[in-house]
């Protein structure tokens, strides 16, 4: 039996060799053949990263889909939005992204499309109670293979006509955008560095995460070395975009939000964005500033996607480099996409990278603090967290608890991906970023000692 902890709010995931085993993803195959059945889907598109567990987790969620009575196409190692491409291309009702993503090579879990939405919440703990109760659905699902790279490849390409040959260096972390994005740069007009481009699901030269700046030391180095305008930087599964300029310094993801919201707002005036509760309020203010409706929402792809519908948004995004175009595109996260619409506002600009955060208001802030606490105890820490500051301050909480304070703000959250919380501090100045962070992290340390996390 698989454990109810891996059945998370936008997800299932786990460790692969504890948390996934084959059996259990052969039963999880078959509740989730069941519930696509009663949702009206017939055909489900699979695809997987690169993680050495990934053939064999694809192998059993396959015999349990089949056996539910859906047919399954596989599109073999891919993007994370190829696999949401080939749903939109192949005219699927459904499809299932094996995926790790940002989390340690040791993990793996699942991502799962219905229509053009992402299942989360509820409908994942749907899944856990149909393997619970045994509630299946039979039948016999045909198997058979699909090719969308090329087609991909095509289709983005053909947006794409830079006016002017801009340096770009690219870092594929080893992760599965590599060969993707190199079919795509031969079809444009950028001088390219291509870095860690093959697949190597042991990750060998640096882990493919690109909010976590250690990660890109290789890159600022390439940058650096060939005078490049701008570097480019995927995650593991290519849904996230990391971005430095070319002095070296992060453009994280709030603030290529901006740049990109900026871009949109010049042909679509009065257009809405969707943010997320770690963003900088640079960008909120700057974006309203000039004419958006820039909403604070819950972190999460599967939350976020819901809500641009709900809110008809051009664009959203999150820190950790999730961009969802819906401005001339399909409204999901696609790293090796956004790449190219930044590229595209570089090579228009006439500038590097840099001049497009120029002029913005010089804020000081913390990149996402990770602080270990077990699953089972990281939401009740952030209630404790919340009760404390709702009774003293202003605070927005709409996902964990954003602390407002005189001259910035502070932030802590339990991440839906890792037994972590999430922190982040944003002031005027170093010495109240200090003493913001000294205030809550004392909070938070006391919040954990009550719920009886060890130290």
């Amino acid at each position: 039996m698989l454990k109810q902890t891996i059945f998370r709010e936008y997800d299932i995931r786990g460790v692969a060799d504890v948390d996934l085993p084959s059996q259990g993803i052969v039963l999880l195959g078959r509740a989730l053949g069941t519930f696509l059945r009663r949702n009206g889907a017939a055909q489900v598109n699979v695809g997987r990263d690169v993680r050495l567990s990934g053939a064999r987790l694809r192998d059993a969620l396959v015999e349990g889909l089949l056996s539910a009575g859906v047919d399954v196409v596989d599109i073999g190692q891919a993007p994370t939005p190829l696999l949401y491409y080939s749903v939109e291309h192949l005219g699927s009702q459904a499809g299932v992204m094996i995926t790790g993503s940002h989390n340690p090579p040791e993990y793996n879990g699942f991502k799962t499309m219905l229509g053009k939405g992402t299942i989360y919440g509820k409908q994942i703990q749907e899944l856990f109670r149909i393997i619970k109760n045994s509630d299946y659905e039979s039948g016999r699902g045909k198997l058979s293979t699909a090719d969308v790279v090329g087609p991909y490849v095509d289709e983005v390409a053909a947006q794409f006509n830079y006016s002017r040959r801009i340096k770009v260096v690219f870092d594929g972390g080893n992760g599965v955008a590599g060969p993707t994005m190199h079919r795509l740069l031969e079809k444009l007009n950028v001088d390219a560095t291509e870095l860690y481009f093959d697949m190597d699901g042991q990750f060998p030269n640096h882990h493919p995460d690109p909010t976590v700046e250690e990660n890109l030391v290789d890159l600022k180095a390439a940058v650096a070395r060939t005078g490049a305008d701008l570097g480019v930087a995927f995650d593991g599964d290519s849904d996230r975009i990391g971005a430095i300029d070319e002095k070296g310094n992060v453009v994280w993801g709030d603030m290529l939000m901006l740049i990109y919201g900026r871009e949109i707002l010049t042909r679509k005036p009065g257009s809405t964005f969707i943010g997320e509760v770690k963003c900088s309020q640079v960008m909120y203010d700057e974006l309203r500033r000039l004419g958006a409706n820039a909403i604070m929402y819950k972190t999460g792809h599967s939350l976020i996607k819901a809500k641009m519908k709900e809110e008809h948004a051009e664009l959203a995004g999150e820190m950790s480099g999730h961009m969802f175009f819906a401005d001339r595109y399909y409204g999901y996260d696609d790293a090796l996409y956004a790449a190219c619409r930044l590229i595209e506002i570089v090579a228009a600009s006439g500038k590097p990278l840099s001049a497009q955060t120029q002029g913005l208001p010089k804020m000081v802030s913390t990149p996402e603090l990770r602080v270990d606490c077990p699953d089972e105890l990281k939401f009740q820490v952030v209630d404790r967290v919340k009760a404390h500051f709702q009774a003293i301050r202003p605070t927005v909480d709409v996902d964990g608890v954003r602390v407002l304070f005189d001259e910035g703000w502070g932030l802590v959250r339990a991440s839906n991906t890792q037994p972590i919380l999430v922190l982040r501090f944003e002031a005027k100045t170093a010495e109240k970023l200090a003493e913001y962070r000294r205030e809550v992290e004392a909070v938070v340390e006391e919040a954990k000692r009550a719920v009886g996390v060890r130290a």
